[in-house]
Formats: structure tokens, sequence, C-alpha cells
């Protein structure tokens, strides 16, 4: 466990599993754009909040922000 965490392969996402989860959020976005029924406004709170989620969720995942709430900057090597 010690090992991966130095090679630093634990808690960064593959890139397959971002590309994967991307694509069946997206999905599930269009289809219930696509074939539920609701007034425009709604439609348009629902792709905002799901989009926030998103870009919330990819910044937690590849470290820009902690659970803490630091914003934390790349290191340059």
């Amino acid at each position: 466990m010690a090992a991966l965490r130095a090679s630093g392969y634990l808690g960064v996402m593959p890139l397959m599993n971002v590309v994967l989860t991307l694509v069946v959020v997206g999905v599930i976005l269009w289809l219930i754009n696509t074939y539920i029924p609701m007034q425009g406004t709604i439609k348009s709170i629902l792709n905002l909040v799901v989009v926030i989620a998103v870009v919330l969720w990819l910044l937690y995942g590849f470290g820009v922000l902690s659970h803490s709430g630091d914003i934390h900057l790349p290191v340059v090597k």
C-alpha cells in the first residue's frame, strides 16, 4: 500500500474511469433532457447542477481541491 502511494498511483483517477464516467453522466443527462418533459428553466437548473457537480468531482479527483477546501497548485519540477 505504501509503495502504491509513493508511486503516485493511489488516489489518482485512471483516465479510463474519468472518460467512462463523463460519458455515462452525459448520456444520462441527454436522456433526461430529451425524453422527460420539463420546463426550460428546470432543465437549465438541472444541467447547471450536473455540470457543477462533475467539475467539482474532477477537481477533487485530480487533487486540485482537497477535502479540506484548500486549493493546491501543481508542483513544477
